[in-house]
């Protein structure tokens, strides 16, 4: 379940020069770009591969680096007074990491970065992307308007985690993904592979597909491929509400 952009196998990862530039394109805050503007931005990029439960970065570090996601998974973890790592979210195929960073004087990463699975990334030079987007009214607007969206999905992720458990986290979740008033049936298209959807409600992925299975025997839900058919929201907020 995304914003819109699909899982890709590190099989079907491209990083044709033409193919890199189109993703990046696809970034909103950086679709209003100058040609040569962007010709600069790629000609100082670079594809890294980051291994499974490989750290992109760590939080606190010198920010240099924005990364695109190519192909695979990074979980977004910030670490805590006490010691325990908090995961904001999980990014993918055309997402970009380390953006946070860029309204910093002395920029640094504000989380840790770590690939949930064989990761490819495009490595842009963060000072250069600043550089065009502070330059550019409409590319400022977009990044500001990205920055917002996201302030409002943490929020509700801190209340959706703070839910009394795992299947209270997942139905929450299931409604947000609903227009309000919801219209049913309602579909949630479940285009985030299942080990990213899991590490962001904080269970497992094993977890995840029991809890799944249990809301479709109550009949509230019912799964076709790629799509989670919500046939009765109410339902749903009943089982949420009897688990608090």
């Amino acid at each position: 379940m995304s914003s819109g952009t699909s899982h890709t196998s590190q099989d079907e990862v491209s990083t044709k020069p033409q193919h890199l530039r189109e993703l990046v394109i696809k970034v909103p805050w950086l679709r209003h770009l100058e040609a040569k503007q962007l010709d600069d931005l790629m000609a100082s990029s670079c594809v890294r591969v980051v291994e499974h439960h490989e750290w992109l970065f760590h939080q606190g570090e010198a920010a240099r680096w924005l990364y695109v996601v190519l192909g695979g998974g990074v979980r977004l973890v910030r670490t805590a007074e006490d010691g325990r790592l908090a995961t904001i979210r999980c990014a993918e195929r055309g997402d970009t990491v380390g953006e946070l960073s860029m309204l910093s004087d002395k920029p640094r990463y504000l989380y840790s970065a770590e690939a949930l699975a064989r990761t490819h990334v495009l490595v842009l030079d963060l000072a250069l992307c600043w550089q065009y987007v502070d330059a550019s009214p409409d590319c400022r607007a977009k990044f500001m308007l990205q920055l917002s969206e996201e302030l409002t999905d943490r929020l509700e992720d801190m209340v959706l985690l703070t839910q009394g458990d795992a299947m209270s986290r997942l139905i929450g979740f299931i409604l947000r993904q609903l227009p309000v008033p919801p219209r049913l049936p309602g579909v949630v298209h479940l285009d985030t592979p299942k080990y990213l959807l899991a590490a962001q409600l904080a269970m497992t992925p094993e977890t995840l597909s029991r809890l799944l299975t249990r809301l479709r025997e109550t009949g509230a839900i019912s799964v076709e491929r790629a799509r989670l058919i919500v046939h009765d929201d109410q339902q749903l907020r009943e089982l949420m509400a009897k688990r608090h």
